[in-house]
């Protein structure tokens, strides 16, 4: 485990900050301007765009809205840039342009950090996936008899992925109760978060090519929080045969800072024991899976919040590089800018279930809130919040926020 870069930022030497320099997670902020491309440095953002214009760092696109242009040229302009910004904010290294280049955290608005290509959703929790089939088959049959076998996944909406603190309205859809003949269409009642994680990838593949899982492992620029929200009521209707499709399309919310490979790479892991080898393609070649830290609160409207869920990334049975891999094995083109959900995080225990159908058993067994609220599944007015981070010793590498409210359905 590395130790503590100190920084001439202050805040950055915080045991408890999530931003020191050891992490320097990448994202797109505004300060009453035009949205520009910074790192987080304790609690300030550091303008990268003023660092370019100023010569400290080459012309990679740090005044465009978006980290595309920086992704795409790959892990040596990352790493090099990376270097840059250690070298410049370790301690004693300030200098009159580099303090002018810092502002407030607390006063700027954070903005998508990149502009998403297209988004995977997998489904590659093994516990997860044993909870949700043993609600609607039985635990003997749980798993289909391929998930052992390949990352299972469907493809999402990037025109509804949004950044923390963007808040929406209820979905509507088709419902269908067991005991009528017809659906209806109305407002969901069974609205759920999906605890995840988001793999951002940074170069590209070609049409027709496909990549190892060390060459995938190589495009994927870094990870955020994913809330793959979720309406049970309209995906039990609609998915069969070809699986979600408006219950998942409504919204997804990712954290605002992009947290990179290299600043994760003390903390990556092993995979758990397989039950089934894997085929070549897609078979373990070293850790590359990340011990991190995750939460869920929930807030009801004028509330305390409560801790619903605590977990960890190491459970998941497949590493994002091996969901890029099977991915692109068909020849599917792989963009900069493509966001890969890991599926929901769910550990061993109740009180580590990355969903509220798990959490509640499908609304059989209502959680109770601090303030003595009950829910089976989310109320209008609830706010729910994404945390993680991995801890390091005396240091810690976090994400930042990813937090959304919900509104009533619109008429």
């Amino acid at each position: 485990m590395t130790d503590l870069i100190r920084s001439w930022v202050d805040s950055a030497n915080d045991a408890q900050c999530p931003f020191p320099v050891n992490n320097l997670p990448f994202g797109v902020f505004s300060a009453g301007d035009t949205p520009r491309c910074a790192v987080a440095i304790g609690d300030h953002v550091l303008d990268l765009a003023a660092l370019q214009s100023a010569g400290i760092l080459p012309d990679h696109g740090f005044d465009q809205p978006a980290l595309n242009t920086f992704m795409e040229k790959g892990k040596g302009v990352w790493d090099a840039v990376r270097q840059t910004l250690t070298d410049a904010l370790r301690e004693g290294a300030q200098t009159d342009v580099l303090r002018d280049a810092l502002h407030d955290m607390d006063a700027v608005t954070m903005h998508m950090p990149f502009t998403v290509a297209e988004y995977t959703d997998f489904y590659a929790g093994r516990q997860h996936a044993f909870n949700v089939g043993s609600l609607f088959r039985d635990p003997a049959n749980a798993l289909p008899p391929n998930w052992l076998h390949i990352p299972i996944g469907y493809n999402g909406r990037a025109s509804t992925v949004v950044v923390s603190g963007t808040d929406f309205h209820r979905p509507k859809g088709q419902l269908k109760g067991p005991q009528v003949e017809m659906p209806h269409f109305g407002a969901c009642k069974r609205l759920d978060i999906e605890l995840e994680m988001g793999a951002v990838v940074g170069t590209p593949t070609k049409m027709g090519t496909s990549v190892s899982v060390d060459e995938a492992d190589d495009m994927i620029f870094g990870y955020v929080l994913l809330n793959d929200w979720s309406a049970r009521d309209i995906q039990a209707w609609e998915y069969q045969p070809l699986g979600p499709f408006q219950a998942k399309a409504f919204a997804t919310t990712i954290s605002p800072w992009v947290v990179t490979k290299a600043a994760l790479h003390a903390f990556r892991c092993d995979t758990p024991p397989r039950e089934k080898e894997l085929l070549p393609h897609i078979k373990d070649t070293g850790p590359m899976l990340y011990d991190i830290d995750l939460s869920v609160t929930m807030t009801p409207k004028g509330g305390a919040p409560t801790q619903i869920c605590k977990t960890n990334y190491n459970t998941m049975y497949y590493s994002a590089a091996q969901q890029l891999a099977h991915h692109a094995s068909s020849g599917c083109a792989m963009r900069t800018g493509d966001l890969l959900g890991s599926g929901t995080i769910s550990g061993p225990d109740k009180g580590m279930f990355g969903s509220l159908l798990e959490m509640t058993w499908g609304g059989k067994d209502p959680m109770t809130l601090t303030g003595g609220e009950t829910r089976t599944f989310i109320e209008d007015g609830d706010t729910l919040a994404l945390h993680g981070h991995a801890q390091g010793d005396g240091y810690r590498i976090g994400f930042g926020p990813c937090v959304g409210a919900i509104l009533p359905a619109n008429d």
